[in-house]
């Protein structure tokens, strides 16, 4: 099975659309049994809950924790390609316009930070500049520039410091303190408490968290080689490049194993926490950017060349909206686990959290279809793209 091309009828790339819709579908999951980051269960009693409690975590972590957010910043990168060679095609720069659409995307990100600390926008705001700068560059630059990223250079640069310093002790939690702060609004606070608090110090935790587990680096590196995937025209179905994505579903299984068992034996010979606590982060790192592409290959294939199109085909509603989708959840679950709504953090373990994440997905993705039924796009998507495209002084 396989069509013999990704378009829609409106152009959109509807590949794209699965992947993302899948990846905020693991995002949701994972939010939701994360209490979004408010990692305090009440005591299960029940046997059968332990042993689901324990299945759904590791399962669902395993699986689209690091990996689903990765997937998120290939296709931001992606979109950002397709939308600057669209206006290149006319004869104008999106440079500028981009810069400015990142503006509004921090403004976006600053009022869900409020609603949830550990969200991810505020991040790719920041880093979007990136692209701006490399996007002209030769693929052969910026496929270097991205790997040298992907290798997470700063934490390189630890190892090295404290083989030649042996008195260098590394800070691997300096952003616990904040955290600490922030899970005690969520428990006690109201909502304004919770909106005061989350805004600066939910904003530096969750910084000092993305900086301290190397997704800073890993972020651009992935834009870069979203911009990559976009020239190189991959997600139009043809032999060849289903042979690559094939190629690269091989080679992405063969190197993910290899570097996950090594991951797990390496504290058993390394002692000091200064070399093993970077050392395990690029490992860690490079394990998910190896499962990811497993992921993200074995998506396209299935979608291509198995019968199960269908199934994958009704996630593409899902991305296309996925900007309304990621905000709204922050919402609904501040209301649903917080103490400023129901409170349920006090009540809900695991596998009840798991359970409302599907149910979230599900109502999100009937609204989605129901909403694009009659609209070309999310709500939130039309507001941003409307507010990229305002007309600035007499241009």
């Amino acid at each position: 099975m396989h069509s013999s091309t990704t378009l829609t009828n409106n152009n959109r790339i509807e590949i794209a659309d699965v992947l993302r819709g899948f990846a905020v579908m693991g995002i949701t999951l994972i939010h939701f049994i994360e209490r979004f980051s408010l990692n305090s269960f009440p005591e299960e009693t029940c046997n059968f809950l332990i042993f689901t409690d324990k299945v759904i975590w590791d399962s669902i972590f395993f699986t689209f924790s690091g990996k689903a957010y990765c997937i998120f910043a290939l296709l931001f990168g992606f979109s950002f390609f397709i939308q600057d060679n669209s206006q290149k095609e006319k004869g104008r720069d999106f440079r500028g316009r981009f810069a400015w659409r990142l503006v509004l995307l921090f403004f976006i990100a600053c009022i869900n930070s409020t609603l949830f600390p550990g969200e991810i926008l505020v991040l790719y705001a920041l880093l979007g500049y990136v692209m701006i700068a490399v996007c002209r560059l030769s693929t052969r630059t910026i496929a270097i520039i991205a790997i040298i990223l992907l290798l997470q250079p700063l934490e390189w640069g630890q190892i090295i410091y404290a083989v030649i310093s042996p008195e260098y002790i590394i800070n691997a939690e300096f952003d616990g303190p904040y955290w600490e702060i922030v899970n005690t609004v969520q428990k006690e606070g109201s909502f304004l408490e919770m909106c005061k608090t989350a805004i600066w110090t939910g904003n530096i935790a969750n910084m000092g968290w993305m900086l301290l587990h190397g997704r800073v680096t890993q972020t651009a590196a992935l834009f870069m080689i979203g911009i990559l995937i976009g020239r190189s025209n991959v997600f139009i179905y043809s032999e060849k490049n289903m042979k690559l994505w094939i190629k690269v579903f091989i080679a992405v299984t063969l190197a993910f194993f290899p570097i996950y068992g090594l991951m797990a034996v390496l504290p058993d010979f390394i002692n000091r926490e200064a070399l093993l606590v970077p050392s395990i982060l690029i490992l860690k790192s490079l394990s998910n950017i190896a499962f990811t592409g497993i992921l993200f290959a074995g998506v396209i294939l299935v979608y291509y060349l198995t019968k199960f199109k269908r199934v994958l085909h009704q996630l593409a509603p899902y991305g296309r909206m996925s900007l309304t989708n990621y905000l709204s959840q922050s919402l609904i679950g501040g209301f649903l686990f917080y103490n400023w709504g129901l409170g349920l953090y006090q009540y809900t373990g695991i596998t009840a959290c798991f359970l409302m994440g599907i149910g979230m997905f599900l109502i999100q993705l009937f609204f989605c279809r129901w909403w694009l039924r009659s609209h070309r796009q999310g709500p939130l998507e039309w507001l941003w793209k409307k507010a990229t495209w305002i007309k600035i002084g007499k241009g």
